[in-house]
């Protein structure tokens, strides 16, 4: 199948999985802290990866491994935590819309950062979305008094990290295969993560019936939805664009909606205006 095909497929079957994992991380949260749920799921699906991507790590150089880490840091260590807390406040629908600013933000960081070249029309783009954004927020805070919509801070921080991950991915570590940016990736964090867990008081809670019947949903969540996510995902990068990639989050918004509405939760027509003004300044940003 030619790239430009395959990069479609790539997108849908991404935007499947992540869309579910907001739901999966929901559930989670029933039993488990913030700082217990994210580390549990680093530590599934570096295992998993050590399994099926050992012998990847050897095409890793030495001067792969600080770039290794960077993108170990802001695609996934960070990200994991803050979208972790902050549904502890804020829905799991409005926590996937608020990561579709992820493409605006990779431009914006290809642009400052990494120089690369842009048009007017994406600006436009950038302004349309953070209109979006102060919108839904807004709107979300006046309608919903019992979820804090400060946490949202979290999940913008989170889009930034993610984008700054893709750059780095596109502009340091092309040269090498997904399986081993990821394996690697998640071997940088194996460490930490376990001693988050150990002293998030995990093994202790892990005791308690309402914690042991969500652990199925972080094993989902760390093999399917962080360990072979991320694998499709640099593929992805690699056979498109940055900006072209982190538009994953065009769809991700529309599979946790549904998934939303089977949870009974649900969005205001201000906050659904304010949803399709995301939309639309994320496809004025990565259109060509």
């Amino acid at each position: 199948m030619e790239n430009k095909n395959l990069r479609f497929l790539y997108l849908i079957v991404l935007a499947l999985v992540w869309g579910s994992s907001f739901i999966l991380i929901k559930r989670g949260l029933t039993g488990l802290t913030p700082f217990q749920l994210g580390s549990l799921r680093m530590v599934f699906a570096a295992l998993f990866l050590l399994l099926i991507g050992f012998n990847s790590l050897k095409h890793i150089q030495l001067r792969h491994w600080k770039y290794l880490a960077l993108t170990a840091c802001f695609g996934t260590f960070v990200p994991v935590y803050l979208f972790s807390y902050a549904q502890t406040e804020i829905s799991s629908t409005i926590s996937a819309i608020l990561n579709s600013l992820t493409p605006l933000n990779t431009l914006l960081i290809g642009i400052l950062i990494f120089k690369i070249d842009f048009q007017r029309r994406q600006i436009y783009g950038v302004v349309f979305g953070l209109l979006g954004s102060a919108l839904l927020i807004l709107n979300g805070a006046a309608t919903h008094p019992e979820q804090n919509y400060n946490y949202t801070v979290l999940l913008l921080i989170a889009s930034v990290c993610y984008a700054l991950n893709v750059n780095f991915i596109k502009t340091y570590l092309s040269d090498l295969n997904p399986l081993s940016i990821t394996t690697g990736n998640f071997v940088v964090m194996l460490i930490p993560a376990t001693l988050v867990l150990i002293f998030s008081g995990f093994f202790e809670a892990v005791q308690v019936p309402e914690t042991q019947n969500v652990i199925v949903y972080i094993a989902i969540l760390g093999v399917v939805g962080t360990a072979l996510a991320n694998i499709l995902f640099y593929q992805l990068i690699k056979i498109s664009s940055p900006v072209f990639a982190s538009s994953v989050t065009y769809l991700i918004p529309v599979v946790a909606f549904f998934w939303g509405l089977l949870d009974q939760e649900g969005l205001t027509w201000v906050q659904l205006l304010g949803a399709a003004i995301i939309m639309f300044g994320v496809y004025l940003s990565a259109k060509k």
